[in-house]
């Protein structure tokens, strides 16, 4: 085996076997399947990851299907965020498709294996069907309507379509086997009647395909040569093959390829919940701000808080494709967009927690303009200017009376510089009757501003401080946001309930101060706050209030805050 082949991973093995085996290349295509109940999340990414990177290696079609068969949890809103995400993630679909585009196709065929005597309506109660389908240690019975004639199930079918029968009255179910091992091979249902308004066909149908009947199919008449999905979906491998065998017999000749479902392991992350229903909990319960709120996993949240599609592709790229489920930690996924940002968001100062500082030897009334470098990483990033005056703010937590030799932040005697600016040095400072810090004073050597290349701009000071200048700070509300859960997996827990998990600190409002270049911004930007993290421009954001969201920190404060 070459050294390329050992680097295939098990998908592209399996095609690249299909290949050699003479299935021609122009034939292979691929699809991402979602359902439109709600909006993707960050465990969506690997299976938008695996099928549009497949299709950009071999050059092959991917179609973005919305698996559409449930009228009661679908709305266009979920379609219209499905579509962005996947389009701001950097991937291009060859068709947008729709399983409701093929319900006369799919009736058509049940229709057919009800005259071969494969499928028959079935009159039992929901719970009625439930216990005769047995358990998986016990063998399922046989329904009592099982053997109904071929010409009364067209006749009771008919009716169910044309909405003679209230909802539960009747399903369509395959005939297949009632003593089957798997359990979704016991007789599944194929139809139920749904008295609900579809948001693409209307009122045209009160029957609904159910999901592994209209799956599979629609993969069958897309001609994807390839269906890929999660491991959960692995037990339905067999009852997607007897759907497809059974319809190719009646449609080889239009539709004359097969299509092989194969599973990979989904993604999950630590600290994280990585189900639709329980998010859409989240939403409709007020916890967050809405699906794109920047604390929930959501692709429209992450964007929101800052994250990269570039960072979230190689953060999917490095967790690779495998057959066995496992638990990433999310600190993978912060670490890629530290990584990203660190090379392409540009360094402005901010100061979150202030406290006054003044410089006493500086001249009254006296400003000056000082350049700084925009990003370090990126040389075509050029630079800004930056006001500077005698009162400045900077972090209260910057500053000590008195501190150890390991505190290299500004306290009494000793010196530090100011970003971009001058050495200080720490003189004195004022109090409120409480003994509360209400002015730090200081003195500052004007012969060290930073890039004068004098001897004293040159001398080396252990710490340096952000900072900004108070005549020229604009107010501005950072939303500085933590994990949602302070459980590592909060919905494994059997006896409670993942709600009980929520960490009361996942959203702290800090109202701060930062350099006046931030006044044009625009939605969307990106800055490092130097020294303080990375942050983003909110939708919220207007031209009188600034609004940024905390993407992530410079370091991983979570594995030591927890350690």
């Amino acid at each position: 085996m070459s050294e390329e082949k050992k680097s295939l991973n098990f998908i592209e093995q399996i095609i690249e076997e299909d290949l050699a085996n003479g299935m021609p290349k122009e034939n292979l295509r691929f699809r991402f399947p979602p359902e439109p109940n709600g909006y993707l999340h960050i465990g969506h990414t690997k299976a938008i990851g695996i099928s549009f990177g497949l299709g950009e290696k071999y050059n092959a079609h991917v179609n973005l299907r919305f698996d559409d068969t449930n009228p009661a949890k679908e709305e266009q809103e979920y379609v219209d965020a499905i579509k962005n995400d996947v389009a701001w993630l950097g991937y291009k679909w060859e068709n947008e498709l729709y399983s409701s585009d093929y319900f006369q196709q799919l009736y058509d065929w049940a229709i057919a294996l009800i005259k071969e005597g494969k499928a028959y309506v079935d009159s039992q109660t929901s719970e009625e069907i439930a216990t005769q389908k047995g358990t998986p240690t016990q063998v399922g019975t046989n329904s009592p309507y099982r053997d109904r004639s071929v010409e009364e199930n067209l006749e009771l079918f008919e009716k169910m379509k044309n909405g003679d029968f209230e909802e539960g009255a009747h399903v369509l179910r395959a005939k297949i086997d009632m003593s089957s091992p798997n359990m979704l091979m016991r007789d599944p249902i194929m139809y139920r009647i749904l008295f609900k308004h579809h948001h693409r066909t209307g009122d045209d149908w009160c029957i609904y395909p159910m999901y592994d009947w209209t799956h599979g199919e629609s993969d069958y008449i897309e001609q994807i040569s390839h269906s890929l999905c999660s491991l959960e979906f692995k037990p339905h491998r067999e009852l997607y093959n007897w759907f497809r065998d059974n319809v190719y017999e009646y449609s080889k000749t239009a539709y004359p390829h097969i299509p092989k479902q194969r599973e990979f392991s989904r993604l999950n992350l630590s600290y994280t919940i990585m189900s639709k229903r329980k998010l859409m909990r989240l939403v409709e319960e007020g916890v967050v701000s809405g699906w794109d709120d920047p604390r929930m996993p959501t692709i429209s949240g992450l964007r929101r808080r800052g994250y990269t599609p570039a960072s979230i592709r190689n953060f999917i790229e490095t967790v690779g494709v495998s057959k066995r489920e496992n638990v990433i930690d999310v600190a993978l996924l912060e670490f890629k967009i530290r990584e990203d940002l660190n090379k392409t968001a540009n360094r402005v100062m901010g100061v979150l927690n202030p406290v006054k500082l003044v410089i006493t030897n500086y001249p009254p009334g006296e400003e000056e303009i000082l350049i700084a470098e925009n990003n370090p990483e990126d040389e075509n990033a050029g630079s800004r200017e930056v006001p500077f005056s005698r009162e400045l703010y900077i972090e209260k937590e910057d500053f000590k009376e008195e501190a150890n030799r390991k505190f290299f932040r500004l306290t009494l005697g000793k010196e530090v510089r100011l970003k971009n600016a001058y050495i200080i040095k720490g003189e004195s400072v004022v109090k409120d009757a409480d003994g509360n810090i209400t002015e730090i004073h200081c003195t500052y050597d004007p012969l060290s501003k930073s890039g004068s290349g004098t001897e004293e701009s040159k001398r080396k000071v252990k710490g340096t401080l952000h900072w900004v200048s108070i005549k020229h700070a604009v107010k501005a509300e950072v939303r500085a946001y933590d994990r949602l859960f302070s459980d590592e997996a909060p919905d494994s827990h059997k006896d409670k309930d993942f709600m009980e998990f929520l960490n009361p600190n996942s959203l702290e409002v800090i109202e701060a101060h930062v350099e006046p270049s931030l006044q044009t911004t625009k939605v969307g930007d990106q800055f490092q706050f130097q020294r303080l993290g990375y942050f983003a421009t909110d939708k919220d954001s207007t031209s009188e209030k600034l609004i940024f969201n905390k993407t992530v920190g410079l370091r991983d404060n979570w594995a030591k805050k927890n350690k």
